[in-house]
């Protein structure tokens, strides 16, 4: 018998200026102590940034960068017989979306620029060409799956 209740998935609202439910998500995922007007501020400006640098759809700019940095496996720590083993997984896409998320936030967040504006904007910007921290992260993250294939048997 299952020992937890399944989660209730709540209803994601389309954000107000894309009327994109991702952009909403990352919007959410950048708020710190409740203030969400002023994530909504730096996201939007962000994307203002990568707009004029790009010259191209700033929320295209946004999603290829998303997906450039999502994990298509991971390492899940298991304890079997008094040794703990790495056993490589897979990533459900809604999963790979917020490790992207957090990755991305994080690194913008250690970045060296003078505002969060610029940082985001700048970490964006090196996802969509495919460098930069967050990318380095994610292969970082799928050299050790690979290393560790041996112990794929114990998956869950």
């Amino acid at each position: 018998m299952a020992r937890k209740e399944r989660k209730i998935e709540r209803e994601t609202f389309a954000d107000p200026k894309y009327n994109d439910k991702n952009l909403s998500i990352f919007i959410n995922t950048v708020l710190k102590k409740g203030k969400k007007s002023l994530s909504e501020r730096i996201v939007y400006q962000a994307l203002d940034i990568l707009g004029e640098k790009t010259n191209e759809p700033p929320l295209e700019v946004f999603n290829q960068a998303i997906d450039n940095v999502k994990p298509l496996i991971k390492v899940i720590s298991r304890r079997i017989g008094g040794s703990t083993y790495q056993v490589p997984t897979e990533v459900t896409p809604k999963n790979a979306q917020a490790l992207a998320f957090r990755w991305i936030i994080n690194f913008a967040r250690k970045r060296s620029e003078k505002t969060m504006v610029e940082r985001l904007a700048a970490e964006l910007l090196a996802a969509y060409k495919k460098e930069g921290a967050s990318i380095r992260k994610r292969e970082e993250v799928h050299k050790m799956a690979e290393a560790n294939k041996a112990f794929a048997h114990f998956r869950v």
